[in-house]
């Protein structure tokens, strides 16, 4: 009897290691964004969020190239390249890369979560990544790079308020996936 339950205890604990590791190799969630996010109440909204989430975003915040008052449209294609360039070299090749784009696909939220569940379900080696660009948009070359380009609509937001209208979309969709009443 001693035994039977020693090895009980021993295979349950084994599962619980065994649970850990698989999550510590499950995808991660990545924002990459040109710019600095500068206000503070946006700053909080974000880390809000990420504090909420079962898996928290990571970060990269690129730096913008300066935009001259008026450019011309040449150096308005040298400064979406040279970010789109920072951009690229923050992505591995087998990231899954969403690129907020004006001319993207409009998408509910269940069907965010359906892509992001999707990817974590069959196993996506790399991490699924978000990208917004800069103030000019983001690069033809970053543009291709992307498995999916997402629009949140017509409206034009200030790239920093994107973030946190993007956080609370991530937040909502592992809310989805988890079948909580979060979402509505």
């Amino acid at each position: 009897m001693w035994r039977k339950n020693a090895k009980c205890v021993q295979i349950t604990f084994s599962f619980a290691f065994h649970r850990e590791k698989i999550y510590n190799k499950a995808m991660k969630i990545k924002l990459v964004a040109v710019g600095k996010l500068k206000e503070a109440y946006l700053r909080a909204g974000i880390l809000e969020y990420n504090k909420r989430m079962t898996r928290p975003v990571a970060f990269v915040e690129l730096a913008d190239e300066k935009i001259p008052d008026v450019p011309s449209e040449k150096e308005r294609a040298a400064i979406k390249a040279r970010e789109g360039e920072k951009i690229l070299s923050a992505l591995s090749a087998d990231d899954f890369v969403v690129a907020l784009a004006i001319d993207g696909k409009l998408m509910p939220s269940e069907a965010l979560a359906k892509l992001v569940k999707e990817r974590e379900i069959y196993g996506h080696a790399g991490n699924f990544v978000f990208v917004i660009g800069g103030s000019l948009g983001l690069s033809d070359a970053v543009l291709a790079r992307a498995n999916v380009l997402l629009s949140f609509g017509r409206l034009t937001l200030p790239h920093q308020l994107m973030r946190l209208v993007l956080m609370e979309q991530i937040y909502r969709c592992q809310m989805i996936n988890r079948g909580s009443t979060y979402h509505k």
